[in-house]
């Protein structure tokens, strides 16, 4: 009887696999491969003089002049896109999340040993940021103009100052505190002329339009207080509660350019450690909106929710959602932390609510974006077995000046990149994508920017995001996915074999200088298939060198890494970094794929 029970429970759960699909399987994640690679996205954005540990390669050296024509050094920073122009006010918000991240999460983050590269990220954008201030009343908000830009296709500052000082103090106290000097005089600056930024810079009205700056004034108090405990700041978010919005808005979204939920979250903390004296009852406002905004992503707002797809992911708009994404995620686990160091918890119209709840949540949208949705994709540039590959980007769509030295005009670059079919020549780790539709649809075109093009704004928060869940989950290998019902089938990770690479005829090398090493990795099952990654290890084993090597791949049916595509069909050859391989020297690429492995053979060399 209880045989029968069990093949009754399972084959229930079979059909719910089959009927639910892989994306409410139960899935487990290598985050601190998440964070390394939302990092690299950065170097790969970096404008300016390059230093010699920059990890993207195909990046080289750009806008060396910028500025100069105003006689002001503007070099450095970070293009905000798939685009050439730095936008000060996303870079801004950008390097405030960021430093945030560095604040909240600096235990999880140097436990990955990732410190350094998150201030290093930061620390590229307050340089800038620093020059873009010359003189106490002066601030450069924006290199280059994005109109013109689009024509070619070619490779809140004082908050974001504020920020970094206190990710900063730890480790460097004399930066820390020039960018507090530079962050008040920014204050007091925006304090005493208050405006919008894009009517001073009227190009950045067709693309970072701001809708308002009072949010940013009180962002900006909030961040003061936070890095120097003075009560003139804290002073200037309650007497502006009502007149600026934080204790009237009650938001659904927290973005670059809608900063309400981060404040009233941000001021919950004043209140929840204990630290708000006097102003405690309008701090109490503060978080009551703070509390709406938790409420509504977790559906518990009495009806007044965020919208959300069927495969579960918020969604606010059309236009590059997922930074609305990761921008929640990331608010939600902060004040989770901030009320679990309390103790306590809130109460939603249509429930009590636990911190791990809010964890919950951020688990879920982090987890979709790397790949547990219905499309079964990671909308994290080079995460996983399955990615974007025709991303929205000037610099990853078109060969690097280190393979392809010649300059690339306006035009050429449309017709011979952007137009191109086959996937980027470069892979642009660690971008958030825009995402899915409404519909948890995807379309991977590279001009389907609203989809494909990946922002600073985005990536940003997924930093602290990934490290706090890799601290909590761990990592699971390079990527895993077990499904509900069904185990990963594991071959030794240790076994591998050397393969022929002779072809009958059809014109291929028959012999060659080289012998090729496979091996499987790692494995993982969703529903009923098993997919493996397969690491190839290329040696020459003659006394000479190699050059021009081209390989054809066939039954290949997943992703791979590794290897250049040529305009040939199945046919690879090494990167384009690597154009002789050495006497005894190796390449490796890896692939993914179900199925047995792909078969290689050598088509030619030199």
């Amino acid at each position: 009887m209880m045989n029968i029970s069990l093949c009754i429970i399972t084959l229930i759960l079979l059909l719910l696999g089959l009927f639910l699909g892989p994306s409410l399987a139960s899935s487990s994640f290598n985050y601190g491969d998440a964070v390394d690679k939302s990092l690299m996205f950065f170097e790969a954005q970096r404008s300016g003089k390059l230093p010699p540990q920059q990890r993207v390669k195909w990046r080289g050296n750009s806008g060396l002049n910028d500025g100069f024509s105003q006689g002001v050094d503007l070099v450095g920073g970070y293009y905000d896109a798939g685009d050439h122009v730095k936008f000060g006010l996303p870079m801004a918000y950008s390097v405030t999340m960021l430093s945030w991240g560095a604040i909240e999460f600096r235990k999880e983050i140097t436990d990955l040993n990732q410190m350094g590269h998150t201030l290093w990220a930061i620390k590229w954008g307050t340089d800038y940021f620093l020059k873009a201030h010359p003189q106490p009343n002066v601030l450069w908000g924006q290199v280059g103009d994005g109109a013109s830009d689009h024509y070619c296709w070619e490779r809140e500052t004082a908050a974001a100052l504020a920020a970094a000082s206190i990710a900063f103090k730890p480790y460097n106290s004399s930066y820390s505190s020039l960018l507090l000097v530079h962050a008040k005089q920014l204050f007091t600056f925006a304090d005493r002329f208050r405006g919008l930024y894009d009517d001073s810079i009227t190009c950045a009205q067709q693309f970072y339009t701001s809708s308002g700056y009072s949010d940013e004034l009180l962002w900006t108090a909030a961040w003061l207080h936070q890095a120097t405990g003075d009560e003139y700041y804290l002073k200037y978010v309650v007497d502006n509660a009502v007149y600026m919005g934080g204790t009237g808005w009650a938001v659904k979204e927290f973005s670059w350019d809608n900063k309400y939920a981060g404040v009233q979250i941000l001021l919950s903390k004043v209140l929840l450690e204990g630290k708000a004296g006097s102003y405690a009852s309008t701090l109490k406002q503060y978080q009551a909106k703070a509390d709406y905004f938790t409420c509504a992503s977790l559906e518990k707002n009495d009806g007044y929710n965020v919208q959300k797809t069927t495969g579960g992911l918020v969604y606010v708009r059309e236009w590059n959602n997922m930074q609305y994404v990761s921008s929640s995620a990331f608010l939600l686990v902060v004040y989770s932390n901030y009320l679990s160091a309390a103790k306590t918890q809130i109460y939603c119209p249509d429930g009590q609510v636990q911190p791990q709840e809010l964890l919950n949540f951020a688990k879920s949208q982090a987890d979709y974006i790397l790949g547990e949705n219905p499309e079964g994709m990671s909308y994290l540039v080079g995460y996983g077995p399955k990615y974007p590959v025709h991303i929205h980007h000037r610099g990853a769509s078109i060969a690097s000046i280190f393979s392809l030295r010649s300059e690339v005009g306006c035009l050429q670059g449309f017709e011979a990149w952007y137009q191109r079919p086959g996937p980027n020549p470069n892979v642009v780790y660690g971008g958030l994508v825009g995402g899915p539709d409404k519909n948890d649809e995807f379309s991977d075109d590279r001009s389907n920017y609203e989809q494909t093009e990946p922002t600073l704004s985005g990536s940003a928060p997924l930093v602290g995001i990934f490290a706090k869940l890799h601290s909590l989950y761990g990592n699971s290998g390079y990527y895993h996915v077990v499904s509900s019902v069904t185990h990963p089938k594991t071959p030794s990770g240790t076994s591998s074999w050397k393969t022929s690479f002779s072809k009958r005829s059809e014109g291929y090398v028959t012999s060659a200088p080289v012998e090729f090493l496979h091996s499987i990795t790692s494995s993982w099952t969703v529903g009923d298939t098993t997919y493996y990654r397969h690491k190839v290890i290329i040696k020459n084993t003659s006394l000479k060198p190699i050059t021009d090597l081209k390989l054809l791949i066939e039954n290949l049916s997943g992703p791979i890494w590794g290897l250049s595509p040529t305009n040939e069909k199945n046919i690879y050859e090494l990167p384009q970094w690597l154009n002789v391989l050495n006497p005894g020297s190796e390449c490796i690429f890896v692939y993914v794929q179900e199925g047995p492995q792909a078969k290689i053979y050598v088509q030619s060399f030199n």
